[in-house]
């Protein structure tokens, strides 16, 4: 092990350092508790071999400063005294030591102290180890349940745990927030003429392109079948259906063939969007009913193009009328 000795007294210091490599480790001297814990933020110890009373900083104070540090491998620290007091001794362990011995310290003493200091050492370090692992395979699980399988994209779980969120944003800090449902147009079509292999595929361009397309700040989910959605922090559905263009136009000019998806012959998708808005309850389960709507008359209206409900839009005192379903860009 690699051992600190602390110690004012050069004398004690001196003989202790001897009797930790007599029994076969690696030590290093402090003068003193600030110089431990200076030492101890330069270089990893297993174990502090301390004095109680010293200058600037006592035994007892620096164990607890050890115990205190977090995030830090385990030290075996003792604190050695003088006294024979068994009070004091108790007096150190609620300080943040794990023995107490009395000086002299005899050679026999020290090496049992020693042995027990490897022993919970090693036995520390492997449960950060296996602490460790087992938080990298717990966050590796969470990770899988919230992610689509197929595209890689978040999953309808991850979706509904973020729109709860998202909406209790809104409602507390007046926050803006749309939902984007896409659906791929006459996907059953493309299905029975490709096979579902080449479907899947399709899908994850398709979650590509959409990821690609978006705003850092948004997330792109698959929704179930060949229906993705898309949340938009922060945006008013007028915003909000600029970037949802922006992403349709870039899904048709990804050019994935599909001579069934008459007039365009290749992959589209159609849109609909709805809002949660500032100053008003947010409501998750009309939102997606609003959004799933629109989606419905962007299908109805020939498809391939991004549709507004318009209730969104009349809350927040934007365009208003009818579905006023835009023809799509042509390209």
């Amino acid at each position: 092990m690699r051992v600190l000795v602390v110690e004012d007294s050069l004398l004690d210091r001196t003989t202790l350092r001897a009797m930790v490599e007599h029994l076969g480790h690696t030590c290093d001297e402090a003068t003193d508790g600030a110089d431990a814990w200076d030492r101890l933020h330069r270089q990893q110890y297993d174990a502090v071999l301390t004095d109680w009373n010293m200058p600037s900083l006592s035994g007892p104070e620096l164990c607890r400063r050890i115990r205190d540090r977090e995030g830090q491998p385990y030290v075996f620290t003792v604190v050695c005294t003088a006294s024979a007091d068994r009070a004091r001794g108790l007096e150190a362990v609620r300080a943040g030591a794990d023995l107490f011995l009395t000086k002299p310290v005899d050679l026999i003493s020290l090496e049992m102290c020693l042995i027990t200091a490897g022993r919970v050492v090693t036995a520390q370090r492997q449960l950060a180890q296996q602490n460790e692992q087992l938080r990298t395979h717990n966050s590796a699980l969470t990770e899988d349940a919230y992610t689509d399988h197929l595209t890689g994209l978040a999953n309808r779980r991850r979706l509904d745990e973020d729109l709860q969120r998202i909406a209790g944003l809104a409602n507390r800090y007046d926050m803006n927030a749309c939902l984007a449902m896409c659906d791929v147009d006459r996907f059953k079509a493309f299905n029975d003429r490709f096979g579902h292999p080449a479907g899947d595929e399709v899908l994850r361009r398709l979650g590509a392109i959409l990821r690609a397309s978006s705003r850092d700040t948004d997330t792109v989910y698959r929704y179930g079948g060949e229906e993705l959605a898309v949340l938009l922090p922060g945006q008013t559905p007028v915003s909000a259906s600029v970037a949802v263009e922006r992403i349709r136009l870039a899904v048709e000019a990804a050019g994935l063939v599909h001579p069934d998806n008459v007039p365009y012959g290749v992959v589209t998708m159609s849109f609909g969007v709805a809002g949660l808005h500032a100053g008003v309850h947010a409501d998750v389960h009309s939102l997606v009913a609003k959004a799933d709507q629109a989606l419905y008359e962007a299908k109805r209206a020939g498809r391939n193009r991004v549709v507004v409900h318009p209730g969104t839009l009349h809350r927040l005192g934007e365009t208003v009328g009818d579905w006023g379903v835009p023809e799509p860009t042509t390209l």
